[in-house]
């Protein structure tokens, strides 16, 4: 009979036995735990930390639409430019700002009244700017003064200025002084635009049997390293007091042998897109002229079946992309011209917008002003791509009186 003592330890062993097999049985069948993930990973004080927050995106603020607010009449009314006459304004030119809603004026014809009588007479048209008529945007008022046979304001007040022929013989600092004092007499009158300097490169040879420039010596000499200083040494001058300048007559009339305002079919066979004139007109904008204006020549080694103010190829083509130019494109006058009379008023201002002007010259005859409205009115209501190049007309139009203050 075995032990007390033995008996005893065999039931320990038996014990510990039967619980250590447990415990291996345990350990294999337990639940595996949860992969630790982002949500579920332990801080270092053992606590799971909290779940990110996703980062809801910043809303961004839309930039205000410079012409909320403005009625399709009163955006039309800033491409066009309706002519006064200095010495007998007609009520027709009043009608164009009180009725179709045009934004800008042009003194047109000749004065010897002096400063004072001018400013009154601008002063007359200033003050038709209203909520209702402008949206309450300040009139550009321009005019021609040039210097020579080509200035429509004189008398007290005004300086005699020369010929740009003479102009360019004076030494470029000096020239610019001179215009300096010209923009200031100007901008004493009421008037922040002026549709100058010329910039056509006439050759001298031809330049007596050239009707629009050479024949007036209307031109900084015959060379672009004569033209170039001396018309933005004007420039330069005439923006020292405020008044801005338009530098004409893009891609250039120094070669026709008719005037476009007193003949139709003028025709430049010789201008080419790369032509040294073109690169004057480069010059010009590389010096900052923020308006350029278009003539009306037809440029058959550019684009034969236009004048080049109704021409995509030299507005959009070479005036925008060539020469990268975003600012104010101005027809020359297609009121009176003869080189426009083929085009119904109405289709000279749709044909000027469609290739990319932004400014529609009736400096002659403001009569045409009326049509001219009606007919971007009515185009850019049925095209939407029509009304959008309107949009960006008005834009350019109004930056650049911005820049006037």
């Amino acid at each position: 009979m075995p032990s007390r003592a033995r008996t005893t330890w065999v039931v320990v062993a038996l014990v510990a036995s039967a619980a250590a097999v447990a415990a291996v049985v345990w350990y294999v069948l337990r639940p595996a735990p949860a992969a630790p993930g982002p949500a579920a990973s332990a801080s270092s004080t053992g606590e799971p930390a909290p779940s990110p927050t996703p980062t809801a995106p910043t809303p961004t603020t839309p930039p205000p639409d410079p012409l909320a607010g403005w009625t399709l009449e009163q955006k039309v009314g800033q491409l066009l430019v309706v002519g006064v006459d200095v010495s007998d304004p007609q009520q027709v030119s009043y009608d164009a700002v009180t009725d179709h809603h045009v934004g800008n004026v042009f003194l047109a014809g000749r004065s010897q009244a002096g400063t004072a009588a001018v400013a009154d007479l601008v002063e007359g048209f200033t003050s038709l700017v209203s909520a209702e008529t402008t949206q309450g945007t300040p009139l550009l008022v321009a005019t021609d003064q040039e210097g020579g046979y080509v200035q429509v304001l004189r008398g007290p007040g005004f300086s005699e200025i020369p010929t740009a022929l003479e102009q360019s013989r004076s030494d470029a600092a000096d020239l610019q002084d001179d215009a300096t004092t010209w923009g200031a007499e100007l901008a004493a009158a009421g008037v922040n635009l002026n549709l100058a300097p010329v910039m056509d490169l006439v050759p001298e040879e031809s330049a007596a049997q050239n009707p629009p420039i050479g024949y007036f010596q209307r031109a900084y000499g015959f060379t672009p390293d004569s033209v170039v200083p001396h018309a933005n040494a004007f420039s330069a001058g005439m923006e020292a007091s405020g008044v801005d300048v338009t530098i004409k007559h893009f891609p250039g009339l120094g070669r026709v042998t008719e005037n476009t305002d007193t003949d139709a079919g003028v025709t430049d066979d010789v201008t080419t897109r790369d032509d040294p004139s073109v690169e004057v007109f480069a010059a010009g904008i590389e010096a900052g002229a923020a308006f350029v204006m278009t003539s009306t020549a037809v440029y058959t080694q550019i684009d034969s079946d236009h004048p080049a103010a109704f021409s995509p190829v030299v507005v959009d083509g070479m005036l925008r992309d060539d020469l990268g130019f975003d600012g104010v494109v101005v027809t020359d006058d297609v009121s009176a011209a003869a080189q426009v009379q083929e085009w119904s008023p109405a289709e000279r201002a749709v044909l000027t917008i469609e290739a990319g002007g932004d400014l529609v010259l009736a400096s002659a005859d403001p009569t045409v002003v009326a049509e001219m409205a009606d007919a971007l009115v009515e185009r850019a209501s049925s095209d939407p791509a029509f009304a959008a190049r309107v949009d960006e007309s008005v834009e350019r139009v109004l930056a650049a009186k911005e820049r006037l203050g």
